[in-house]
C-alpha cells in the first residue's frame, strides 16, 4: 500500500509540473538541430543550432571520425564556452571547424563517417537525453596532403613537385576562386579545345547525316535549328552525367557502355543508313529511329534531340582535365549549380563546330538528282561506319576489321572502282578505298587486327632490327580491383610506377595507346617505370571502387607513384596528351 501511495505522489507531481511547463518545453528536434558538411578546403564544418533557452554541455560534446580509413582529425577550431552554474556550456549555437590530415597515404575521394555527440538542457529546468548523429561525408584526400605537410612538418624543405597541383585540381581551384562569368567563359574555351579531340569526331557524321536525312526541303534556317537542338541536348546530357558523377561518383556514361546498349545504338545507325540508301522510308511514331529520320516533320526535332542526348552518353564518354576538374569541384563542395553550369558551357563550346557542320550540311546540300543520290549514299556509308565504330567497344578487333573491309569494298564498287568511264577523281577515290579495304581483308585472313597497318604481319618476320635489337611492345600488368593493385604496389616498392586507367570502349585510350605510348621515345622512357593498367571496361563494383579510391571519374587517366608507392597527385594526367607533351611530363618525374 505504501508503494502505491508513493507512485501516486510521483504521478501527481509530474502532472502538476507538466501542467505548468509542458507547453514551454521544446521537443528535442526543435531544441537541437545538428549539422555537418565539408567545405572547399576539405574541412568538416559541424555544429548545433540551439532553440530558445537551450544550452549545450562542453564535456558532452564530441567530434569524432569512425571508419576513416587513413584520414584523421588534426585540429578542431571551437568557439568559446561560458561558465554556467559551474559548468562550461555553449549558450549560443556553436560551430566547429574540424581540420583533417592524411595518415595512411590514401588517395582520391575517400568516404568517412563523422560522429557528432552532444547533450543539453533547457533553462526552464529540463535536461534532454544524450544524442549521437552519424554523417557520411566524402573527402578529396588530394587536398589533405599539403595541409598535412604544413601542420606536421612546417620547417621541412620540399621540392616544387610536392607543392604543385595537377591540372585537374588547378581547374577545380579556378572554379572555387573565380567569378561566375570568368568561369563560364573559361569552360566555354575548354569546350572549343575539346572539340578537336577524338571523342567528338564520331558526332560529325552523325549530325551531318541527321541533317541530310531531312530530305529536299531542308533550309539553312532549319539546319541551324536542328543543329542547335542536337548540341543543346548533348550539353544537357553531359551536364546531368557530370553532376551525378561529381555528387555520387556514379559514372553514367561508363554504365551505358554495356554490350546491349552498344548493339542497340549501332542498330539505330544501321537502320538510318539503310533508309538513306532508299530501301524504305521510316515513319513516325513507330520507333526512335523513325523520329530521328522522319523528313520534313516538326517531330524531327524530337528525334534529333534524342540522338544528341544519347550521343553524348554512348558515343563519346571521354574524360579530360576540364571535365574532371569540374567533377572534383562538385564532389568537394556539393555545388551542383555552378559546377553544372561550367559543364554545360563546356559542352556548348564542344558543340560549336558541330553546329557549323550541321548548317553547312543543310546549306550546301545539292538539289535533287543523281548528285543528291550520291551525297545521301555517302552519308549512309558514314552512318554504317559509325555503327561499326560503336561495335569496336564490345567485339573483337578482328570483327570490326572485316566489317570495315566489307563496307569499304562495297562502297568502292558503288563508286565504280572498275568503271573506267567514270569521273577521274571519283574513280581515284574508289580505287584508294578498294585497295585499303582489300588490305584490311588480307590482314583479317592473316589474323592481324591493326587498322593503321593492316599488312603489318608481313614485317613481323623481321624480328631483329638493323642494330640487332628486338622491338618490344609495352607490357602492362592488368588489375581490376583495389586488392590486385595494392599487391602490385607493395611488390614493386622501390620502383617508379605508372598506373593507366583504360577501357575498351574509351576512344581516347586507343588514341593514347597508338599515338602516344607507341612513340619510340615515349616507349623507351616508359620502360623506366613499372607499368600497370587498371582495366575498367566492365564497370564492375570492384572496378568502380578502384576508380573511386584514386578519384578517377573515367578513362583515360594516368597516375604516378614514387619509390615508396605513394601517389604523386600533382603528376596525374587526365585525358589524351600527345607524345611530345607526355615525354616532357615523364622527364619531370
Amino acid at each position: 500500500m505504501r508503494l502505491f501511495k508513493s507512485l501516486y505522489l510521483v504521478l501527481v507531481m509530474l502532472f502538476s509540473f507538466t501542467s505548468l511547463h509542458g507547453g514551454d518545453f521544446l521537443m528535442p528536434e526543435e531544441a537541437f538541430k545538428p549539422y555537418a558538411k565539408v567545405n572547399s578546403q576539405m574541412n568538416i564544418v559541424a555544429g548545433v543550432e540551439l532553440g530558445d533557452d537551450i544550452y549545450l554541455y562542453e564535456h558532452a560534446l564530441k567530434l569524432e571520425l569512425k571508419d576513416s580509413s587513413g584520414v584523421s582529425i588534426s585540429k578542431i577550431d571551437a568557439p568559446k564556452t561560458t561558465n554556467h552554474h559551474d559548468e562550461e556550456v555553449y549558450l549560443t549555437s556553436p560551430e566547429f571547424t574540424i581540420k583533417l590530415k592524411n595518415d595512411a597515404g590514401v588517395t582520391g575521394l575517400q568516404d568517412i563517417t563523422f560522429v557528432l555527440s552532444y547533450q543539453g538542457c533547457s533553462e526552464l529546468g529540463l535536461c534532454y537525453e544524450p544524442a549521437k548523429i552519424e554523417y557520411k561525408l566524402s573527402i578529396d584526400t588530394a587536398a589533405l596532403d599539403g595541409l598535412q605537410e604544413k601542420i606536421v612538418e612546417p620547417l621541412k624543405s620540399t621540392n616544387s613537385a610536392t607543392q604543385e597541383k595537377s591540372q585537374m585540381d588547378q581547374i577545380a581551384d579556378t572554379i572555387k576562386s573565380g567569378s561566375v562569368l570568368a568561369i563560364l567563359l573559361t569552360f566555354f574555351g575548354f569546350g572549343l579545345l575539346l572539340a578537336m579531340t577524338p571523342c567528338v569526331f564520331p558526332m560529325i557524321p552523325i549530325i551531318s547525316g541527321l541533317i541530310i536525312s531531312q530530305g529536299e526541303g531542308i533550309t539553312t534556317k532549319k539546319a541551324f535549328a536542328l543543329s542547335v537542338t542536337y548540341v543543346l541536348a548533348m550539353a544537357v546530357a553531359y551536364t546531368i552525367a557530370g553532376v551525378l558523377a561529381g555528387l555520387f561518383g556514379a559514372n553514367l556514361q561508363a554504365a551505358l557502355q554495356t554490350p546491349w546498349v552498344v548493339y542497340s545504338f549501332s542498330f539505330v545507325f544501321v537502320a538510318l543508313a539503310f533508309s538513306m540508301f532508299g530501301f524504305y522510308e521510316l515513319k513516325l511514331p513507330d520507333s526512335l529511329v523513325a523520329k530521328v529520320s522522319s523528313p520534313g516533320k516538326r517531330s524531327g526535332f524530337v528525334g534529333v534531340a534524342i540522338m544528341g542526348f544519347l550521343s553524348a552518353l554512348i558515343v563519346g564518354p571521354c574524360v579530360a582535365a576540364p571535365l574532371a576538374g569540374a567533377l572534383v569541384y562538385i564532389g568537394q563542395t556539393g555545388d551542383a549549380l555552378l559546377g553544372g553550369l561550367a559543364l554545360f558551357f563546356m559542352s556548348i563550346g564542344m558543340g560549336i563546330p558541330l553546329i557549323v557542320v550541321g548548317v553547312s550540311a543543310g546549306k550546301f546540300m545539292p538539289k535533287p538528282g543523281a548528285w543528291m543520290t550520291m551525297v545521301t549514299a555517302i552519308f549512309g556509308v558514314m552512318m554504317l561506319a559509325v555503327a561499326i565504330w560503336m561495335l569496336e567497344k564490345v567485339v573483337a578487333p578482328s570483327i570490326t576489321m572485316i566489317l570495315y573491309s566489307l563496307l569499304g569494298i562495297g562502297f568502292s564498287f558503288f563508286l565504280g572502282v572498275f568503271d573506267n568511264k567514270g569521273h577521274f577523281f571519283r574513280h581515284s577515290v574508289a580505287m584508294v578505298i578498294f585497295i585499303y579495304s582489300v588490305s584490311l581483308f588480307v590482314g583479317f585472313l592473316a589474323g592481324y587486327s591493326s587498322m593503321t597497318e593492316p599488312l603489318g604481319f608481313l614485317k613481323q618476320k623481321e624480328v631483329i632490327t638493323s642494330v640487332g635489337s628486338k622491338k618490344e611492345e609495352l607490357a602492362f600488368e592488368i588489375v581490376r580491383s583495389v586488392g590486385e593493385l595494392d599487391t602490385l604496389l607493395e611488390k614493386n616498392r622501390g620502383k617508379k610506377i605508372l598506373l593507366d586507367f583504360a577501357a575498351d570502349w574509351c576512344t581516347s585510350c586507343k588514341e593514347l595507346d597508338h599515338l602516344t605510348f607507341g612513340d619510340e621515345k615515349v616507349k623507351n622512357k616508359m620502360n623506366e617505370f613499372v607499368l600497370i593498367r587498371a582495366d575498367v571496361t566492365k564497370n564492375t563494383d570492384e572496378e568502380k571502387a578502384l576508380s573511386k579510391k584514386y578519384g578517377v571519374f573515367g578513362p583515360p587517366a594516368i597516375l604516378f607513384f614514387d619509390k615508396d608507392s605513394k601517389l604523386i597527385s600533382s603528376k596525374t594526367v587526365i585525358g589524351f596528351v600527345d607524345a611530345d607533351t607526355f615525354l616532357k611530363h615523364l622527364n619531370s618525374i
